[in-house]
């Protein structure tokens, strides 16, 4: 499993650490994090409660879209794709 104490692996643990949610798009646009789901577990293994649910593709883009530009086909069915969210439950 990979160490996430670097720069981009911390970022993206206080971002979930925080309250906000995360997909795995946005962890790989925004913080460089290639394999999310590692760092899902390895919090889960250091006792984060974290919570996930499936949400529209479109939603993960609006996110991103704040801080970068992520433009998709447009044949995509972005409305209809899911993605899942992680975040921490409090």
């Amino acid at each position: 499993m990979k160490d996430f104490s670097d720069a981009l692996g911390t970022a993206a643990r206080e971002h979930i650490a925080r309250g906000y949610p995360i997909t795995r798009l946005e962890a790989m646009v925004l913080y460089g994090i290639q394999n999310f789901p590692d760092l899902i577990s390895l919090m889960r293994k250091e006792g984060w409660m974290i919570k996930s649910r499936r949400v529209p593709y479109a939603k993960a883009i609006r996110r991103v879209n704040e801080f970068a530009v992520l433009e998709p086909p447009e044949n995509l069915p972005v409305r209809k794709l899911q993605i899942t969210e992680y975040w921490v439950s409090k």
